[in-house]
């Protein structure tokens, strides 16, 4: 199958931002980024299916294929262009992970754990503010009604990254989490077109931040921040109805919160499922091994992490 690399955005985004609950990850925009951070990335016609593939570099000169949430099925004509693509690179390895259910294994594809969240929650748009409200937890509502009662203020934040950053490290160090240096949220704000920030505060300190990125049909709440200080007030709770209730006005049709894991994250998890919506659960990640010794070496060093 001939790979013909795609070079018109508005052809692209045409394409992939129709798809219902769009992927980002695959956006146009989400390559930029890629290139910004210094990445070779293709953006391919397979048989009038757009696949974007984002060259990952590894230490001793190796790399791999990274190929971030196919929304569509694979047959082996595709595959095997893929795998074409790899192996002219010399990749040690190519990895998919995909919206839809199917399985690999037929195609010499192992399963791993996946790289996106495996499974998230989406707010549905299309229901009226007064239905998003009637289909959270009481305790969500309640607290949505003390931070307005309380005066916390929610704006959008055009020159938030200091903020945002401050929060966002502060609360991974307290969980123990890795997060990603500043520059790399400002690349991803400066080539996602639309990328924001929005804040609570209360007043005049800030006391969380949230980054959400639109796409499509869909608006996603990539990363979020919050301060130690006036946990009684509920900001976060106000803070995500707000920027809802803006998405929906903007005309998105779903909200996506990125990420549950009643096990890894059972307090963002708590959070997030107080807001309603249903989960929608991904088709995994796969990996297609094609040098075996650099392979078994990347998984021993990734074992260590």
């Amino acid at each position: 199958m001939e790979l013909i690399e795609i070079t018109n955005k508005e052809q692209w985004d045409k394409q992939i931002g129709s798809q219902k609950m769009s992927q980002f990850l695959q956006s146009w925009d989400w390559g930029q980024f890629q290139k910004d951070l210094g990445r070779e990335i293709w953006r391919l016609d397979l048989n009038e299916n757009y696949i974007f593939v984002i060259k990952m570099p590894l230490p001793l000169e190796q790399n791999y294929l990274y190929i971030p949430r196919l929304n569509f099925l694979l047959d082996k004509g595709t595959l095997d262009s893929l795998k074409h693509l790899a192996q002219t690179e010399k990749s040690i390895f190519l990895r998919l992970e995909l919206v839809l259910q199917q399985d690999l294994d037929l195609f010499g594809f192992k399963k791993i754990p996946s790289v996106q969240p495996a499974t998230t929650l989406i707010l549905d748009l299309n229901k009226s503010e007064e239905e998003l409200l009637a289909e959270m937890h009481q305790k969500t509502r309640y607290n949505i009604r003390l931070a307005e009662n309380k005066g916390v203020m929610v704006t959008e934040s055009a020159e938030g990254l200091d903020n945002f950053y401050d929060l966002i490290s502060n609360t991974y160090n307290r969980k123990g989490l890795s997060v990603y240096n500043k520059e790399y949220y400002k690349k991803l704000l400066a080539n996602l077109a639309g990328a924001k920030i929005y804040q609570a505060e209360y007043q005049g300190q800030i006391l969380c931040a949230n980054l959400v990125l639109p796409y499509g049909d869909t608006i996603t709440y990539l990363h979020g921040g919050s301060s130690e200080d006036g946990k009684n007030l509920m900001a976060p709770h106000l803070l995500q109805w707000e920027t809802i209730k803006k998405a929906k006005g903007l005309g998105y049709k779903y909200y996506d919160f990125w990420g549950i894991d009643e096990k890894k994250w059972p307090g963002v998890t708590r959070f997030k499922k107080g807001f309603g919506g249903f989960e929608a659960d991904y088709g995994g990640a796969w990996d297609l091994e094609l040098n075996k010794f650099w392979y078994t070496g990347y998984k021993i060093l990734k074992s260590f992490k």
